[in-house]
């Protein structure tokens, strides 16, 4: 059984999309994933399935939430390993990565992309692309920033999906109990 973690993009978000954290951790349990948690209202689910194909239990949760709920949400899935990897790998010293945000890309984009979305700048504002994540910093918070996931996702032709370092601590926690 391995533990994986799904971020389920834009549900619970100003009215729009809503879905019960408790009415999904029951109808994934009804597909077939084991331990389902949630985390807060944003998306966070970490659960256990024998599945060992991503793109299959993305396919099956985006499937799963169309006929419950009747709408498309993109879902980014990760192993407990590459949510570490992610987390570790911020270049940002420890009081910045702590009041950043981690946009996790769905693909790893071509470096011509990067280069090219790096190439904009704006005042307190710091983002490096790294792989499949944009580890972002702003002064002002991510609600006043100029920047944002559709931005680089069309920069980068792949949906990103951000969660703050509280979010990530606590996912890596909850993954580590399963």
């Amino acid at each position: 059984m391995n533990t994986f973690i799904a971020l389920l993009k834009g549900i619970n978000v100003g009215g729009h999309k809503k879905v019960p954290m408790a009415e999904l951790r029951e109808y994934l349990t009804k597909c077939g994933f084991q331990n389902v948690q949630t985390y807060i209202q944003s998306g966070n689910v970490v659960f256990e399935s024998n599945e060992k194909s991503i793109q299959k239990i993305e396919e099956t949760i985006m499937k799963a939430i169309l006929d419950h709920f009747g709408f498309e949400v993109s879902v980014l899935v990760k192993t407990r390993e590459k949510l570490k990897r992610i987390f570790d790998d911020s270049p940002f010293s420890e009081e910045k990565k702590k009041a950043s945000y981690f946009m996790m890309l769905h693909d790893t984009p071509e470096s011509e992309l990067v280069k090219e979305a790096s190439e904009k700048i704006y005042e307190d504002e710091e983002y490096e692309i790294i792989k499949d994540c944009i580890y972002f910093f702003c002064e002002k918070g991510y609600g006043q920033a100029k920047f944002n996931a559709n931005f680089f996702e069309r920069k980068l032709n792949t949906f990103a999906t951000a969660r703050n370092y509280n979010t990530m601590v606590k996912l890596l926690s909850l993954s580590a109990e399963n």
